[in-house]
């Protein structure tokens, strides 16, 4: 790395759910959904690309649009377009996957290059010409492998009061062949990820699909990542075959670090929402991408990644979310850090943000958020908690913290969810930015800094300072 990788992994301004990576011609690719940072709704921006070289995942490059909402005939409204999926055909050409908000088809761009200026293509079809339109056809994913050309997809929000959905019948994640067109059905779509409806008595009894299907084959077995019905949650299937046989297989990670260590539903480490991502090989190691919430609602999702690995079985054990992310070792203790950063920011009782409006007014909880052009976490109270991992704190002698307060209060520093104070900070109010800061000492093998707050009124962070001299 020439630079430090750190979550989110791209320039702070830039919001990429959903993200699918691809290793094409020694890049790796990033395609998603494209919110706007502050915005009103789910995916309202057009589709970009971005990707680094496989040997420097810190030197994220912009690819610019490669696809625009009103290229597409069918979206006259310019409607958002939801998650996406890119593959390489068997004629060396990439093909994008992917959907309409509020339309059930599954649509195709071509483009000869992966990051290119797509041309629509087509929807996928059946081959008397009639639009495949079963299962509720979202989330798109694709995969050509010597048994053929398998899309799966699909929207089951059993668990979700959603009107346009009420009534239907939601049986779960499906998957159908294509045909070498990439377009055109070869084999009917089946359900082989059920839904909270058909779960029961099943291996996925308690992690029934939801959405966010994305397919991979490592060494012979499939793998097919979906969020779960906890929706925070992305898990995972395997199964020998594509079509037939998928068996639970386990979480690789939740937004809010639920089931961690045993952490649970009631003391979640981040306000959570939904989750979509997919696993990718780089030079040898595995990573599975996801995404974060910010603001107060779930339409400001930024991309994130965390290193994974399989054991003897081919399982993958579930990770921690952290702000080091890809990167190779912990980050540096001597370093300046935006506080957007952080890993970890509760309360200890985080909900689950709202989908329903631009604001959450139920929601008083510290947030990440982004106003008149500054990005800082918000809304910190009394007991609240900012966490960053993973870090060599062993270099770090002094830390700095800018902030603002409209009360008096301290910031304890905290090498563990459940350890003593190391050191602590004197904030006093100012409604203008100012400094703290304080020395401290870490052990030799210290990588997790938290800063929980007691005081009066509101506190918010700009940046972190970590300094190796006192």
């Amino acid at each position: 790395m020439k630079t430090q990788c750190l979550n989110p992994y791209l320039p702070l301004y830039e919001h990429i759910p959903d993200g699918e990576p691809h290793v094409f011609y020694n890049r790796l690719y990033i395609f998603g959904s494209h919110d706007l940072e502050n915005g009103n709704e789910f995916c309202e921006l057009d589709y970009v690309a971005w990707s680094a070289p496989v040997d420097d995942l810190s030197d994220w490059r912009f690819e610019n649009v490669i696809y625009h909402k009103d290229q597409d005939p069918y979206n006259t409204d310019a409607l958002p377009l939801y998650a996406p999926d890119v593959v390489q055909g068997p004629d060396g050409r990439f093909y994008l996957y992917y959907c309409i908000k509020f339309q059930d088809s599954i649509h195709v761009a071509v483009c000869d290059t992966p990051a290119g200026k797509y041309k629509f293509y087509g929807r996928v079809h059946y081959p008397d010409g009639s639009v495949m339109s079963d299962n509720q056809p979202y989330d798109p994913s694709v995969i050509c492998s010597e048994e053929g050309i398998f899309l799966y997809f699909g929207f089951a929000p059993c668990q979700i009061n959603i009107p346009r959905y009420k009534g239907q019948v939601l049986k779960g994640g499906s998957v159908l062949e294509l045909q070498d067109d990439m377009v055109t059905v070869k084999s009917r779509p089946v359900v082989v990820l059920p839904s909270l409806n058909y779960g029961q008595g099943t291996s996925f009894e308690g992690n029934e699909y939801f959405e966010a299907p994305s397919i991979r084959k490592i060494n012979g077995t499939y793998y097919l990542i979906y969020s779960s019905v906890n929706t925070h949650q992305l898990c995972y299937a395997i199964s020998d075959k594509p079509m037939e046989g998928f068996v639970y297989g386990g979480v690789i990670v939740s937004n809010g670090d639920v089931g961690y260590m045993g952490r649970t539903e009631s003391n979640k480490l981040m306000s959570v929402g939904n989750n979509h991502g997919g696993l990718v090989e780089v030079c040898g190691q595995w990573y599975i991408f996801y995404h974060r919430h910010t603001s107060l609602n779930q339409y400001n999702r930024q991309g994130c990644a965390e290193r994974v690995s399989f054991d003897a079985n081919g399982r993958i054990a579930q990770v921690t979310i952290t702000t080091s992310g890809m990167n190779e070792k912990p980050l540096s203790g001597d370093a300046s850090y935006p506080a957007v950063y952080c890993c970890n920011l509760t309360n200890g009782h985080m909900g689950a943000l709202s989908s329903l409006g631009r604001t959450n007014v139920e929601a008083d909880f510290p947030y990440i958020t982004c106003t008149d052009g500054e990005r800082f976490v918000a809304n910190i109270k009394n007991g609240d908690m900012v966490g960053y991992k993973y870090i060599n704190l062993p270099e770090t002698k002094k830390v700095e913290v800018i902030y603002r307060a409209s009360g008096d209060g301290i910031l304890e520093i905290h090498t563990s969810l459940d350890s003593d104070a190391r050191a602590q900070m004197t904030l006093t109010a100012s409604p203008w930015w100012k400094t703290s800061e304080t020395k401290v000492e870490f052990t030799a093998k210290e990588q997790e800094l938290y800063l929980i707050y007691t005081g009066e009124g509101v506190l918010s962070l700009l940046t972190l300072n970590l300094k190796s001299q006192q």
